[in-house]
C-alpha cells in the first residue's frame, strides 16, 4: 500500500478531481502515481502532464521517449516507473525482448537506439555530466539539438516521478516486470 492517502477519485470535485477526470478521459484510468501526485500537489502533476505534452509534440518518437524514461527509471531503481515505462514502451511498439535487453544493459541490434540508451544511462549514472566523446556519440547516432533538449526534458520529468514514487512507495498498477 502506498504511503500517501488518495481520496476517492470519483468524488473529488476540486482541482485534483478535475485532473483525474482529464486523465481518465485521455487514457481510461488514473495511474496510482498520478492519483497520489494530484491529491497532494495538483500543480505538480499539471507541470508533468504539460511537459509530456511538449514531448509528444516534439521530434522524438513515442518509443524513444518511453525508452528514455525506462532507462532513467531502471538506473534510478524505481520499480513503479520501470513497470509503467516497460508497459508503455510495449504499447509504443518496442518488442518485449528489446525491453529486456535495455533493462539488462545489453545491445539491442539497433545502433541508433543503442546509442540513445548508452547516452541516457550515462546521464543517469553521472548526474547529467557527459564527456565530449559521449556528446559526439549521440550526435553521430543522428540525434539533433532539439532532440537533446527533449531528452533533457524527459530526463527531468522522469527523475521527478522516480523520486516521488520512492517517497510514496507507490503501489504498482502496471504489469509486473520480471
Amino acid at each position: 500500500m502506498s504511503r500517501l492517502s488518495v481520496p476517492n477519485l470519483e468524488a473529488d470535485a476540486g482541482p485534483s478531481g478535475q485532473i483525474y477526470a482529464q486523465i481518465k478521459k485521455a487514457i481510461g484510468s488514473v495511474p496510482n502515481t498520478y492519483a497520489a501526485i494530484a491529491a497532494h500537489g495538483p500543480a505538480a502533476l499539471k507541470s508533468v502532464l504539460a511537459a509530456d505534452a511538449v514531448l509528444a509534440g516534439g521530434s522524438l518518437s513515442k518509443s524513444d521517449r518511453e525508452v528514455i524514461k525506462l532507462v532513467i527509471s531502471d538506473a534510478g531503481g524505481c520499480d513503479y516507473c520501470v513497470a509503467a515505462h516497460t508497459h508503455l514502451a510495449k504499447l509504443a511498439g518496442v518488442d518485449p525482448d528489446v525491453l529486456r535487453q535495455i533493462r539488462e544493459s545489453e545491445q539491442t541490434g539497433d545502433a541508433k537506439r543503442d546509442a540513445l540508451v548508452r547516452f541516457v544511462r550515462k546521464l543517469a549514472q553521472s548526474s547529467g555530466t557527459v564527456s565530449d566523446v559521449d556528446f559526439a556519440a549521440i550526435r553521430t547516432a543522428g540525434y539533433s539539438d532539439a532532440q537533446l533538449v527533449e531528452i533533457s526534458l524527459a530526463f527531468a520529468t522522469t527523475i521527478f516521478t522516480n523520486v516521488f514514487n520512492r517517497i510514496n512507495d507507490t503501489e504498482i498498477d502496471f504489469p509486473a516486470v520480471a
